[in-house]
């Protein structure tokens, strides 16, 4: 299940967090190979001052920091990709630049990752973790 955490020094609207979520998952299961239905998105949003990144130099300009938890086995390309996914996408949905965006991917193995009805296991080709 990964979980994919998004911190921004600005405050979208609902409908936008929603939207923008939606996007993500997508974006997700795409790159990533695999279903939807396991993934886990937060957004959590501080005032403007906040979040400081070196590379930001105007923070009103809107700064992100992404940490997505991910179960391991994918290729580098997937997660350069999936990176690029979730900066681009910041940068349609809320015009925040892409030098403003900060990305940390955290890989573990399937079993650190648990339901209540299952344990996922590590990432294969093509799964859906949840499909029976």
């Amino acid at each position: 299940m990964p979980h994919l955490q998004f911190e921004f020094n600005f405050t979208p609207g609902e409908t936008e967090k929603v939207s923008f979520a939606a996007k993500i998952k997508e974006h997700f299961a795409t790159i990533m190979d695999t279903g939807t239905d396991h993934i886990g998105v937060t957004v959590r949003c501080y005032g403007r001052n906040d979040l400081s990144f070196g590379r930001a130099t105007n923070p009103d300009d809107g700064i992100s920091f992404v940490n997505a938890d991910i179960r391991g086995g994918r290729t580098s390309e997937q997660k350069r990709s999936l990176s690029l996914a979730f900066i681009n996408q910041l940068g349609t949905s809320f015009k925040v630049p892409q030098q403003n965006v900060y990305v940390i991917l955290t890989e573990h193995p399937g079993e650190h990752f648990q339901l209540h009805d299952r344990v996922l296991q590590g990432w294969t080709q093509g799964e859906d973790p949840l499909a029976e």
